[in-house]
């Protein structure tokens, strides 16, 4: 495959070229192979392909279902837990799958999801994403977290304990769980902690998602990482108290967050959706010290968390968008907010990340703007998307 006439980020004017999951070649005015097809990308920016950090794809477009009648965090939770009766595992399929596609064609080839694992509705949607995994598996990479309740820890988290060992088995890739709910969050960050450990697997927990500056989990999952030696990946997002310190508290934090190698996933849409009803003047906002953890070493992502249901009623499945929230409440610049939502995405998932050279995979997008802050404020559209070099999203006609 031959992309002509491409713009790279640098604005130089490129042909690449792709052989099986490969770009072999990078130049200009690329002779066509016999056979090979083309696209003429006509001065389109070409860059890597996004990622989706952090979604709940088995909530995905519930809120014309379930409304969230108070706004915050608890008024979306109960407002799902009083409705499991009405969602099927047939159904979280179907939006589940509405929603990979929607994002992929927004340019998304890898998602990491958390599956709700509670005693209401046991391990359905982890089923359900299994299934949707397998009908998705060549469009895109998804990463399924089973989500456990709380309580976490002692006698009476046995049975959570145990839904995440059944999750895991069953296929989920990684474990997480909302130690600041639990009445004990710091026996919740063992109980995890212990449990990841034993199923070999890594975690992404919801930490300090409200903003309470009393309560900072955080402090202690950095330091338990660190004292037990933990050799999984470690994910903490929100983190939106870490915002409510000092800067001097803050610093010591993610100091200690940077030692222990975890990454962090910041959640604008979502947050400053639910967080900061409760205080008026001043009012919080519902985001993490993205300056101070990206100052200390820390590896920051930007994700959109839910999509059209009880904890956020908006959203378009683009990270583009969650990259222009990015900008505007995180301070980023353009190239670091992009970056956000694709390479450091990649890697907070563990996986590869791509650059436009030789010998580089093929996740790539053609976007129809100049550079990557037309492209973030005008959320353009992007009429060619491939995952490991096949095209798994176009508008665009081959030109032979």
């Amino acid at each position: 495959m031959l992309l002509k006439n491409c713009r790279l980020v640098d604005a130089a004017k490129r042909d690449v070229r792709v052989e099986k999951s490969i770009i072999t070649e990078v130049g200009e005015n690329i002779r066509q192979a016999p056979a090979e097809t083309v696209f003429d990308a006509e001065g389109m920016i070409l860059t890597s392909s996004l990622a989706e950090p952090h979604a709940h794809l088995d909530k995905a477009f519930l809120a014309e279902r379930i409304e969230n009648p108070s706004g915050d965090l608890m008024g979306a939770i109960m407002a799902m837990e009083s409705s499991r009766g009405l969602i099927t595992v047939d159904d979280t399929i179907a939006r589940a799958e509405r929603a990979i596609r929607l994002m992929v064609g927004n340019g998304v080839t890898a998602i990491r999801t958390h599956a709700d694992v509670t005693e209401w509705n046991d391990l359905d949607s982890v089923e359900a994403l299994l299934e949707v995994k397998r009908r998705t598996s060549e469009i895109v990479d998804l990463q399924i977290c089973a989500l456990l309740g709380w309580p976490l820890s002692g006698s009476d988290g046995r049975h959570n304990r145990e839904l995440g060992r059944r999750a895991i088995k069953a296929g989920a890739d990684i474990l997480g769980g909302c130690p600041h709910l639990d009445e004990d969050p710091s026996g919740a960050n063992i109980a995890l902690l212990e449990l990841a450990d034993e199923m070999n697997c890594g975690l992404d927990l919801h930490t300090d998602e409200h903003t309470d500056a009393n309560r900072v989990s955080l402090e202690d999952l950095a330091e338990r990482v660190t004292q037990t030696g933990f050799k999984n990946a470690v994910t903490a997002s929100h983190c939106v108290s870490l915002a409510m310190q000092s800067h001097d508290t803050q610093r010591r934090i993610a100091e200690k967050v940077a030692t222990a190698g975890i990454s962090v996933i910041a959640l604008p849409h979502t947050n400053l959706f639910l967080q900061g009803r409760e205080t008026t003047t001043p009012q919080p906002r519902g985001l993490t010290a993205v300056a101070t953890l990206r100052k200390t070493g820390v590896r920051v992502a930007i994700g959109a968390d839910n999509l059209q249901d009880p904890f956020n009623p908006i959203g378009r499945g683009d990270p583009l968008e969650s990259a222009g929230l990015a900008i505007l409440t995180a301070h980023l610049l353009p190239q670091d907010a992009f970056d956000a939502v694709s390479s450091v995405a990649r890697q907070v998932m563990g996986l590869d990340t791509t650059t436009i050279s030789v010998g580089q995979t093929a996740n790539l997008m053609l976007t129809r703007a100049a550079g990557l802050r037309e492209a973030i404020a005008t959320t353009a559209e992007r009429p060619l998307v491939m995952r490991n070099g096949v095209v798994v999203s176009s508008r665009l006609a081959a030109v032979n």
